[in-house]
């Protein structure tokens, strides 16, 4: 009985310490204030067109993702939460804003798009328009400290309404993490999507995720697991992505603690991946997120391009940065800065193609004032303004 619960102990301080390196820590409710719906254009010349500030009763607001719906509106989709705590494990639901211009201006008040069906919550969605026209929303079903899967639900009314919840992972157990924006559908129609088991029956809570992928090719209604990325450096993984290259491979980029983002790589449709390797893309210990731009082919990243010889600096989540690869990742250019602010806490990045413009929704708080995954700002910037010198 006594090891039982200094296991369980344990594993709740990993727990702790993994979201508190990664979250910038716990919102204060002093430091709350209102809802912002149509701020102005930032010092860099970035239209900032909705931010999400902390309330009452709502202490944070993370981890969105875009679509664009059939009668020309886009829809936002993001982690409210509700209660006194902005921790991960806090209770959240999935709430949603409308923008029917392009995302220059948004709807003022919230829609529920899906309430808290999970012990803790549900959070960190990603949209995408299937090749059938249906639209598929994943999220995490978080239940507890050990039990946290991604599920999928399909809404064939243009998210007025959705299927039952189909669990992703029905062949193992445990806590694994599904980031925002991070599902992607195969020319040849085939769902993937990766994740980064941290705990579950056959390890304790550990920050180093086993890093899988998972794939469907009926459209969600049965999933199966790849191999286990190889790590024999035994680096930290988390919070994998994906993109399909333009020669059928599948380049996962995965955050670390190398100091840059790193890389695998599948040559038979995610099955099976590369021993990881490390990338050019000097980062923090915070995500990316990589697509590509239509019209071009060229890849956009936007990370946390933080490269200081002192660690106190290294490990913050700012600068905010994008930049293009013209040779399918392999090396970065064209380097932009999206956010400065030297006490911002910037991550969790959705990215939307939108005719010639792009839109970013992304974690936007203050460090200091523990509200770095408090507040999310959604921002539309020209595609050309990527490429200029």
């Amino acid at each position: 009985m006594v090891k039982t619960k200094l296991n369980g102990v344990f594993r709740i301080l990993l727990l702790t310490m993994l979201v508190a390196y990664g979250c910038g820590g716990d919102n204060k409710k002093g430091d709350q204030i209102a809802m912002e719906s149509n701020p102005e254009e930032n010092d860099n010349g970035i239209n900032r067109t909705l931010v999400l500030n902390p309330s009452d009763n709502n202490p944070r607001n993370s981890e969105g993702d875009f679509i664009q719906l059939k009668d020309g509106r886009i829809l936002f989709v993001y982690s409210h939460y509700y209660g006194e705590s902005s921790s991960d494990h806090a209770t959240a639901y999935l709430a949603g804003r409308y923008s029917s211009d392009q995302g220059e201006t948004w709807t003022e008040e919230d829609v529920e798009v899906l309430p808290n069906e999970g012990g803790m919550n549900v959070m960190s969605v990603s949209l995408l328009r299937l090749q059938n026209g249906d639209i598929a929303m994943f999220y995490l079903r978080k239940n507890d400290t050990d039990d946290c899967i991604p599920y999928m639900r399909i809404s064939e009314d243009e998210t007025q309404t959705w299927s039952e919840p189909k669990a992703v992972i029905t062949d193992n157990q445990g806590y694994f993490v599904l980031n925002n924006d991070r599902v992607i559908q195969l020319e040849d129609g085939r769902l993937l999507l990766s994740v980064a088991k941290h705990a579950g029956p056959d390890m304790e809570w550990s920050a180093k995720g086993d890093i899988f992928s998972y794939y469907s090719d009926d459209n969600g209604q049965n999933w199966q697991s790849s191999k286990e990325v190889p790590n024999p450096e035994d680096i930290v993984l988390q919070e994998p992505g994906l993109v399909e290259l333009e020669d059928g491979a599948i380049l996962m980029f995965i955050r670390s603690n190398a100091g840059v983002q790193c890389y695998s790589y599948s040559q038979d449709r995610g099955e099976t991946w590369s021993t990881v390797e490390k990338s050019t893309l000097v980062s923090p210990v915070s995500p990316a997120t990589i697509e590509r731009i239509p019209g071009t082919g060229d890849l956009l990243a936007v990370w946390n391009n933080n490269l200081s010889d002192d660690p106190e600096i290294s490990k913050l989540r700012t600068p905010l940065n994008a930049a293009i690869s013209t040779d399918e990742g392999k090396t970065w250019k064209m380097t932009k800065t999206l956010e400065d602010d030297p006490e911002g806490w910037y991550c969790y990045i959705a990215m939307e193609f939108v005719g010639d413009e792009v839109l970013l929704g992304y974690c936007a708080g203050n460090r200091p004032a523990g509200t770095g995954l408090s507040v999310t700002n959604v921002s539309k910037i020209s595609k050309d303004w990527f490429y200029e010198n």
